[in-house]
């Protein structure tokens, strides 16, 4: 039997079942609520949910612990410029069968078995991510310098006809952020920034970063500085101050990429907590930060 605060839930969340019904919403997913299986499962339960409710979801996931992993096994050192895995060519290799072949089945898996119709895709799949080699951001005394990084690519274009068949058949894509180039080659894109094109392209209802904080705060040592809402000015301010860096700086640009494309709103979110998905989309109070075009 349902108890009086878990109806007033279901009572607050109706406006919100009704507003996004039909509605796409991107998930990057990443991060330790990838590596905790009890979250794991929580936040794939809170995907299913949205699915249940009538929205269509779309998860894209990161893998970066994994690919670690799988470097550290081969006698690979990692090295990171601007928040991005620095990519060389046995790298990429690596890399893809980290993503592909390991983390992308086990997600598909977990979603179908808890009564989802998940599929797996990759960038080359009906070259669904096409994409180019990427230039690294480095910001020094105020300065932008861009540094080759390997195979580390940037994306050029999504195959929307393919998420749309999908999404419109009732399934849930989930994708690994690897892309194909003009000759085949595949590239290493960081999860966040495909995750940003993708919400943009599909002019997604909302683009949701799951990450292993609070949300954005104008001095990350500062906790009391948490931002419930940043303008695209004062995202990029923070980042040449360095109050933003490392592998915060990609899910920023992610979320300004959104919205540039069209997507509605873009949060980022602890994807730790509780059921932080369903309780950025389905209740009053939100959660994580904002970003928006302007205040």
């Amino acid at each position: 039997m349902l108890r009086n605060e878990e109806i007033k839930i279901l009572v607050e969340a109706l406006p919100y079942l009704r507003d996004f019904k039909g509605k796409t919403v991107v998930v990057k997913y990443g991060g330790n609520a990838m590596l905790n299986d009890d979250i794991k499962t929580k936040v794939l339960q809170d995907i299913i949910f949205l699915k249940c409710a009538g929205l269509r979801p779309i998860v894209v996931h990161g893998g970066g612990p994994e690919i670690t992993a799988q470097m550290v096994k081969a006698g690979k050192k990692t090295q990171f410029v601007g928040g991005l895995r620095v990519t060389d060519e046995e790298s990429v290799g690596i890399t893809e069968m980290a993503l592909v072949g390991k983390i992308n089945t086990d997600l598909v898996g977990r979603l179908n078995r808890l009564g989802g119709k998940a599929v797996g895709l990759n960038g080359k799949d009906a070259n669904l991510i096409q994409a180019r080699k990427h230039l690294a951001d480095v910001y020094e005394n105020g300065e932008v310098n861009l540094v080759d990084i390997g195979y580390v690519g940037t994306v050029e274009h999504i195959n929307t006809e393919l998420l749309n068949v999908l999404l419109d058949n009732d399934f849930i894509p989930v994708i690994a952020p690897t892309g194909v180039g003009a000759t085949g080659e595949t590239y290493n894109i960081n999860a966040d920034s495909v995750a940003g094109e993708i919400a943009g392209a599909l002019k997604a209802e909302k683009l949701l970063v799951l990450t292993d904080v609070k949300g954005i705060y104008a001095d990350y040592r500062d906790e009391s500085t948490f931002l419930s809402t940043m303008s695209f000015e004062k995202a990029q301010e923070l980042i040449i101050k360095g109050n933003i860096d490392g592998g915060m700086i990609p899910k920023v640009k992610a979320c300004i990429t959104a919205l540039s494309g069209g997507a509605k709103k873009a949060q980022i979110i602890d994807g730790r907590a509780e059921h932080s998905i369903l309780m950025e989309v389905f209740s009053d109070e939100g959660v994580g930060t904002e970003v928006v075009k302007t205040l």
